[in-house]
């Protein structure tokens, strides 16, 4: 298996997992969720039906450039949300720590381009450019 077909399939494997747990399970989602969203239950049931489309978006050649851009857009529009959860955990000292959080906030980057990525939108560093 090439490492695009790869990086894809476990993308997608991720947002299904994600998606269903925001639809079935919207409660920790509703917890970290910024207090400024509007319809907050709403919304993380919303974002769980973006993750499944997009999951499966991915593994349509037909929709998967589509799919790659607006999960990266995705990844982006949650990254307060992530936010969010560190500040609740880290000032009630009682949730998960800065080796959960610090490796999440970092790496959000690196989950935008691989959404990039598994959907063909960029190569990048993979090919040289002419």
């Amino acid at each position: 298996m090439k490492g695009r077909t790869l990086a894809r399939w476990v993308l997608a494997a991720a947002y299904l997992v994600a998606g269903t747990l925001h639809v079935t399970h919207p409660g920790p989602f509703l917890r970290i969720t910024p207090h400024w969203v509007p319809f907050p239950h709403e919304i993380v049931v919303a974002t769980g039906i973006c993750e499944l489309f997009g999951a499966v978006g991915l593994l349509i050649p037909r929709t998967r450039w589509w799919a790659g851009v607006m999960l990266a857009l995705y990844a982006l529009c949650v990254w307060p949300a992530n936010m969010q959860h560190a500040i609740l955990d880290l000032g009630s000292g009682t949730g998960l720590g800065w080796s959960y959080h610090a490796p999440r906030l970092l790496l959000q980057p690196a989950i935008i381009w691989w959404a990039l990525f598994a959907g063909g939108v960029t190569s990048w560093p993979f090919t040289k450019r002419h």
